[in-house]
């Protein structure tokens, strides 16, 4: 028998031999069991685990899940997939046998989740929904892919929630002077806010920056990392995808403003950190400079929007605010296009326009 008691500490341990995924002979011992039916139970999803037999508990298998993911992705994203996993998937299936989950019961979870509440009264967004919806259907995916489970219970269920956010909004580039002139009393948030709104680099690429990433002599600025802070620990990684390692031209006005900003700085190194702030910090801040000068509420993110609308309006291209951006395609920034009313009005114009001249042609 595997199970034994642990005299010396008063709990029962498991000791079993087995072969592993190489079809070697190993060992595995695990002690600190509180009654040898706890102790046998490990002991089942342990070698279940290792045979891939889709029996396996549910969290027997996510951990399978984890150890394969966790190579392949970014640590960040990592610690986002477990905490997801942990407090609103796991307490839930947890205990399941991975096999007898049923859309049924994916389903019971989603009205559950929908019912959620935080101590303010307010719903998960539906953004957030999706995301946790889709974080189970990559569990189940990864189960039928890689270790035979028939079907994905989750896909069979349907989404809940929504893919995209509500609609963009953005400000002008009359509305963002008039905020920034309300930043000027915090420097840190005025210059934050300034490249923001010039560069349209995110928030987590802003955080990270140094005066090492500014070449102010060759009005470039270079983005190849980005700041993440999760359970209060700080990560510096790499940015949001491969694309979004690029460099930004700056305006001549904006490189006068950074080395003004860099000057202010007390022992401003090379490998300085240039705002040393959270995005908690960004978010209240907004509020403060809209409410002082009255422009609409947009979120923090929306600056990057309206670098993008004010970009359109100037006349560039797709191709040219994509580069800019750190998009892999012109697809992501084409749904930016409908941002700038006045270059739809211009349209329209130059449509009727084109009908009255060929109307005289006619003639």
């Amino acid at each position: 028998m595997s199970a034994s008691k642990d005299t010396k500490r008063g709990t029962w341990k498991i000791y079993l031999r087995y072969i592993d995924w190489t079809g070697n002979k190993a060992v595995h011992t695990k002690r600190g069991f509180a009654t040898k039916r706890e102790a046998l139970e490990y002991e089942r999803n342990f070698l279940q685990s290792q045979s891939k037999d889709i029996n396996m508990s549910f969290e027997s298998f996510v951990e399978i899940y984890m150890r394969d993911m966790k190579p392949r992705i970014k640590y960040t994203t990592y610690l986002t997939k477990k905490h997801i996993i942990e407090t609103k998937i796991l307490p839930c299936f947890g205990k399941r046998s991975l096999a007898s989950i049923k859309a049924s019961d994916i389903i019971q979870w989603q009205n559950d989740l929908l019912k959620k509440r935080d101590e303010k009264g307010a719903a998960y967004s539906p953004t957030y929904l999706r995301t946790v919806q889709n974080q189970l259907s990559a569990i189940f995916n990864h189960a039928c892919r890689f270790y035979s489970l028939p079907q994905n219970p989750s896909s069979q269920a349907g989404k809940m929630g929504k893919a995209k956010a509500k609609e963009m909004l953005f400000w002008t580039k009359e509305e963002y002077i008039c905020f920034s002139e309300c930043m000027k009393s915090k420097p840190i948030s005025y210059y934050a806010f300034e490249i923001l709104f010039y560069c349209g680099i995110r928030e987590g690429e802003l955080l990270a920056l140094t005066a090492g990433d500014f070449d102010l002599e060759n009005q470039r600025l270079i983005i190849n990392k980005s700041f993440q802070k999760i359970k209060g620990e700080v990560y510096i990684t790499e940015p949001k995808t491969e694309e979004s390692n690029r460099t930004i031209a700056l305006p001549k006005f904006l490189c006068r403003e950074i080395e003004d900003y860099c000057a202010s700085i007390y022992g401003c190194e090379s490998n300085t950190r240039l705002f040393e702030v959270s995005k908690s910090y960004l978010h209240h801040e907004m509020n403060r400079g809209c409410k002082e000068s009255g422009v609409k509420r947009i979120r923090v993110h929306d600056l990057r929007h309206s670098h993008v609308a004010y970009l359109i309006s100037l006349g560039f291209s797709p191709v040219t605010i994509a580069d800019r951006l750190g998009h892999s395609s012109t697809v992501i920034t084409d749904q930016y296009s409908h941002l700038y009313p006045s270059v739809q009005t211009e349209l329209a114009d130059k449509l009727e326009e084109d009908r009255k001249r060929e109307e005289e042609t006619v003639k």
